[in-house]
């Protein structure tokens, strides 16, 4: 033991002994070399890193897997004047003819065929759209449609060998994770921003009809719609839709589409050529003390049916006014929202079970949904 110690105190010694001998003669080996401008000024320079060194906390590796495959989309319109037909319009200012209206967004390339995911307020109404990759080539775009309800669009472009990103897992997000946001904010170029998951399940925003938006605080500006919100590993969560703000550039309030929901819209559009939603009209409330005594059951957890079509699926089922949905086909219920989303995504036809508090007992009914109606066939109906 003795021996041990003797041999361990005279390596230290060696090598306090060492540093301090090149502290003194060599001390631009320590704290970096030292060297001399054309002008004679004396600089010092951070050692040399060995090539592909990433350092501590980059998240390079994620932007150059993610970036290829974030792409610009620029769109125009012919657009009139709104009294350009007017005689007296006519008479004072003459023809105004059509002028050109352009738009610009982003998209991400999710398909080796080519299928490109974006926002449809940045393609609707165009005439025109072109795709721009980070490697400069360009193509004209088709739109494969469109999903209003949810703001997502698909389109395609005709190009090979095109970079793809790789989807992530939104559900398995939580608050506080790491995130970039990818996109062309004001047509400056290609940006990558980072930032945290702020929130998840935002809805009640009044953007879409559909909201589960993803919040964080990743810069996101006008240009950066339809772009990319991936993890530190460059895989998609999101698709880059809103801002809040006051001036119209950041606030550290942006909202993204969750891969999830973008996978569902992508499916239903290419298979059918429109998004088919589950519908079993009802009309819920968020189960408020209020409500609770108005309809005689216990406050807690789910959302009160205030409502039923008759001879809607619900109905069928026999599910009445006053019941407390817990779990639909066994996915938990808490908000209005998440109501909607959940019926909105099974399956018109086929039947699934939903949990109900009626009274003071549980109880399970199956209900078999129809397809959701649009906004005109639904007029003043349950939405649910």
């Amino acid at each position: 033991m003795k021996r041990t110690w003797l041999l361990f105190s005279q390596a230290v010694t060696v090598l306090v002994a060492a540093y301090f001998v090149v502290a003194t003669l060599q001390p631009d080996w320590l704290r970096g070399r030292t060297t001399m401008t054309s002008a004679g000024v004396s600089l010092i320079e951070a050692p040399p890193v060995p090539a592909g060194t990433v350092a501590p906390g980059s998240f390079s590796g994620a932007a150059r897997k993610a970036a290829p495959a974030v792409v610009s989309i620029n769109t125009s319109k012919a657009v009139r004047h709104p009294r350009s037909n007017d005689p007296w319009f006519q008479f004072f200012f003459g023809d105004q003819g059509t002028q050109e209206q352009t738009g610009l967004g982003s998209g991400v390339i999710i398909s080796p065929d080519g299928y490109i995911l974006t926002n449809n307020h940045v393609v609707e109404g165009a005439d025109d759209i072109e795709v721009t990759l980070t490697d400069s080539r360009q193509a004209k775009a088709s739109v494969i449609g469109t999903d209003p309800e949810t703001d997502l669009a698909i389109l395609k472009i005709a190009l090979d060998k095109l970079p793809v990103i790789v989807l992530g897992n939104s559900d398995q997000l939580a608050v506080g994770d790491q995130v970039l946001a990818i996109g062309n904010p004001f047509g400056v170029g290609q940006t990558v921003t980072s930032g945290i998951v702020s929130a998840l399940g935002r809805s009640q925003l009044g953007i879409n009809t559909f909201e589960n938006f993803i919040q964080t605080d990743a810069a996101i500006n006008p240009g950066n719609s339809g772009g990319a919100l991936v993890d530190v590993n460059g895989n998609l969560l999101g698709i880059n839709t809103a801002i809040y703000s006051r001036s119209g550039g950041s606030m550290g309030i942006g909202f993204a589409i969750p891969v999830s929901t973008a996978k569902m819209v992508l499916d239903s559009i290419v298979k059918d050529g429109h998004v088919t939603r589950g519908w079993i009209g009802v009309e819920p409330n968020e189960l408020s003390p209020e409500l609770a005594e108005t309809f005689g059951v216990k406050p807690g957890a789910g959302v009160i049916v205030t409502g039923v079509l008759q001879a809607g699926p619900a109905a069928q089922a026999g599910m009445r006014p006053g019941d407390v949905i817990q779990q639909v086909d066994g996915k938990p219920v808490r908000t209005v929202s998440e109501l909607l989303t959940t019926v909105a995504g099974l399956t018109p036809g086929t039947a699934a079970d939903f949990e109900l508090r009626r009274g003071d007992s549980e109880v399970t009914i199956k209900v078999t949904p129809t397809a959701r109606p649009n906004q005109a066939q639904r007029g003043a109906q349950p939405r649910r």
